[in-house]
């Protein structure tokens, strides 16, 4: 008894060296940390926090299958723009709007996608589909001709029900509509020297006004060249954020009395910008895509701080993420999931493929793929993280309605289209001289 007695003594002993040896170079620093860092315990309760999070969201991108198609229509074109209409509380979205390359927009009813309107300009091409917060049946697109449409889809007319005219110079490239209703902004392409974001009175709209408006105002020193997304703050209206082909990507706050002042901050993409939104606890953090596949991710909370307001700068996403027996061929956009507290960004491949990707300050890292729903490149999408459900729209023509455990009962999916865009994507060469006007 005493000799095994003694065997596990020496045996302790040993073990005890081979912890100390292991684990001895990160013990003061673990010491250190719970020692002077007040938060430690929380920042290990909310990363656990985290992990199931994005778990679950890996298990809710894994359950979705196609729950419908959109019937082909006579004249088949990229779908390269979608919104839902903002429901009541407690309701569902009743449409969804889609911006089509054949410079018309198309509204379908959201949970069978059954086709209901379709709105055309032409020669006019439109560009981008918004939908009002305060009314679900009023849809607005950006015209080339100048001027920001609206229609009524509960009225069987092709006549827009409100025009926010332009400059006569104007051409439109984008928009969006704040958070209140209250304010129009659209963006143009540069005429010359001449570039503006162009702001328009909006109340009234939603009463179905008759009338044409002129503009508020514009801003026109910020930008340098085409002003390519606008994208209003989601929950505080006076917050609008904009993205050009110049590289810049510009915050402005348009209480204040002058665009000098209202520029609350620039920051630099180094690059042509293709996509811009806001994230984040309070959406304090702003990121925009490029149209050669980069990302970059700032918080706006640290601009009066000291420290850097850049979260993560990606130059080529698509070298970036690693996917097993695939690629990443593009980006298409970005959604922030307030449950999660994450921010996620939507690519995929030319033969469909869609991709889901999770953003952290530490990288990028696929969460999940859908496969087996377009055959060609996906241009456009909402997640509506109420009911889980995905929208998709691509070069196929195709609009697909994605659900957790759906069945679908429609026709196989259709083949690759070999159709040419009417409205192409705006690249130029970036000026690699420009630098950030602010930090």
């Amino acid at each position: 008894i005493f000799l095994s007695l003694q065997q596990d003594v020496i045996a302790g002993f040993l073990y005890a060296i081979l912890i100390l040896v292991v684990f001895h170079p990160v013990v003061d620093l673990i010491d250190n940390f719970n020692l002077t860092y007040k938060y430690a315990p929380l920042i290990i309760i909310r990363t656990a926090f985290e992990m199931t999070a994005v778990e679950k969201i890996e298990e809710q991108l894994a359950s979705l299958r196609i729950a419908k198609r959109s019937t082909l229509s006579e004249e088949p074109a990229y779908l390269l723009d979608i919104d839902v209409s903002k429901p009541a509380q407690s309701e569902s979205s009743r449409f969804v709007a889609v911006s089509c390359s054949n410079k018309s927009i198309r509204v379908y009813n959201r949970e069978t996608l059954n086709f209901l309107r379709e709105y055309s300009t032409r020669p006019g091409i439109l560009n981008g589909v918004r939908f009002a917060h305060a009314c679900e049946s009023v849809v607005f697109s950006a015209c080339s001709d100048g001027t920001v449409k609206c229609w009524d889809i509960r009225l069987a007319t092709q006549k827009a029900v409100q025009i926010f005219s332009g400059y006569p110079s104007n051409v439109l490239i984008s928009f969006d509509i704040n958070c209140s209703d209250l304010i129009v902004c659209a963006g143009t392409e540069k005429v010359e020297t001449d570039t503006f974001l162009v702001f328009w009175d909006a109340r009234g709209v939603t009463d179905c006004a008759s009338a044409t408006k002129e503009p508020l105002g514009v801003y026109s020193e910020s930008h340098n060249d085409d002003i390519t997304k606008i994208c209003f703050h989601p929950i505080e209206p006076n917050l609008v954020v904009s993205g050009s082909t110049d590289g810049l990507v510009n915050v402005f706050d348009i209480n204040r009395d002058n665009e000098d002042d209202a520029l609350i901050a620039t920051c630099n993409s180094d690059s042509s910008v293709s996509f811009i939104g806001w994230s984040g606890k309070d959406y304090k953090r702003v990121y925009c895509m490029t149209h050669d596949e980069g990302f970059c991710w700032w918080d706006i909370a640290q601009l009066d701080t000291e420290e850097p307001i850049t979260l993560l700068h990606v130059l080529d996403v698509r070298e970036a993420v690693c996917i097993d027996n695939d690629s990443l061929h593009y980006l298409v956009g970005g959604s922030y999931h307030e449950k999660a507290d994450k921010l996620f960004l939507l690519g995929g491949t030319s033969t469909g493929n869609i991709h889901l990707v999770s953003c952290g300050t530490d990288g990028l890292s696929l969460v999940g793929t859908l496969r087996g729903g377009h055959s060609a490149t996906v241009r456009s999408f909402c997640w509506n993280l109420t009911d889980e459900s995905l929208l998709t729209g691509g070069e196929d023509a195709q609009l697909l309605l994605w659900k957790p455990g759906a069945v679908e009962r429609s026709l196989a999916k259709k083949a690759s289209m070999k159709i040419a865009s009417s409205v192409q994507k705006r690249v130029r060469v970036h000026n690699s001289s420009l630098k950030s006007r602010k930090k």
